[in-house]
């Protein structure tokens, strides 16, 4: 599902991986983890093409991400969802159109668009916000509608970046649950944390980067 092979990224100041080979299998839920500074949301962000790399290779799915061409990004990025830790929810709009969003830019009709909506909110146990309006709703529940808002459209794979970050510990327990309930119904969860918490106990593989370096993995 997702292979690096050999992969470098640089800028101009500091190496951000060097070499890092690894994959995750259709799926799995593994976590991204290492320090402050280790390269994880490089990681992330070489996977949904937000970057490329310098050296090596990626594939995800059935893309090389160094053929793929700027035309092709939002084909790929149709099967990925980002959970990003500052949630990126937008003010203006209620929980409704912020997960509705995606669906409406690529012409979803409209009976199909809240039947979806509804399900992803469901999914979080949020049905009953779609109303309200982002500022009205705690941390926890906030990161609860981005993670409604990546799966909206049942993307093959479900990126999450420092997803609890932001929120309290009992908020995060719940988060990381709702990821393992969607990844019971077969998506392919990667999650990037320097929190031990969140992986400890949980039998998940855990990637593991130190400054850059990829230097194995365990299990949590």
């Amino acid at each position: 599902m997702i292979r690096f092979d050999e992969v470098s990224k640089h800028y101009d100041t500091h190496t951000a991986l060097r070499k890092v080979t690894f994959s995750v299998e259709k799926g799995e839920m593994v976590f991204i983890t290492g320090p402050s500074g280790s390269g994880k949301s490089t990681l992330l962000k070489l996977i949904y093409m937000a970057e490329r790399p310098d050296e090596g290779n990626i594939l995800v799915s059935e893309w090389d991400t160094n053929t793929v061409r700027e035309s092709q990004i939002p084909l790929l990025r149709r099967n990925i969802g980002v959970v990003f830790q500052d949630f990126r929810l937008l003010g203006n709009r209620d929980i409704f159109e912020n997960v509705a969003l995606s669906l409406r830019i690529r012409g979803v009709e409209e009976k199909e668009l809240k039947a979806r909506v509804f399900e992803a909110l469901k999914s979080v146990n949020l049905r009953h916000k779609t109303e309200n309006y982002p500022d009205t709703l705690s941390g926890g529940e906030q990161q609860r509608v981005a993670i409604a808002r990546a799966i909206v459209s049942d993307p093959l794979i479900i990126l999450a970046d420092e997803p609890t970050g932001n929120v309290d510990p009992d908020a995060s327990t719940g988060i990381i649950r709702t990821f393992k309930d969607i990844n019971a119904k077969g998506a392919t969860i990667v999650i990037a944390t320097h929190n031990r918490e969140l992986f400890r106990n949980t039998g998940r593989r855990l990637l593991k980067l130190d400054f850059g370096n990829y230097t194995g993995e365990e299990l949590g």
